[in-house]
């Protein structure tokens, strides 16, 4: 198993909105995208629990020709809102760099 973060190029997160949230992995080379997206790791149940949101509000989008995946999801708390600490949705990336990639 290899850690999310020893694989990819880039993690990052940001606004999609005042109420989404996009994750985004980007991949230095085609056969380490691949085994990430073939190895079920994130998945909308896998990805779910860590930001405390249903499977159903997650969306996995692969986009094979960047070598990247992009995930949007609900933000907790829409931006600018009170109590809201992360209005660009900058920090938000995480939860993911420690996933367990089986590769």
């Amino acid at each position: 198993m290899t850690k999310l973060r020893d694989l990819a190029k880039v993690i990052r997160s940001k606004n999609a909105g005042a109420l989404l949230l996009t994750l985004d992995i980007m991949f230095e080379d085609e056969t380490t995208y691949k085994k990430v997206c073939n190895s079920g790791a994130l998945s909308p149940r896998t990805l779910a629990p860590l930001y405390n949101v249903s499977n159903n509000q997650i969306e996995v989008i692969p986009f094979d020709v960047a070598l990247a995946i992009k995930i949007t999801l609900p933000r907790s708390i829409p931006a600018g809102s009170p109590g809201e600490s992360d209005v660009y949705g900058a920090q938000q990336h995480a939860p993911l760099m420690d996933i367990e990639i089986p590769i």
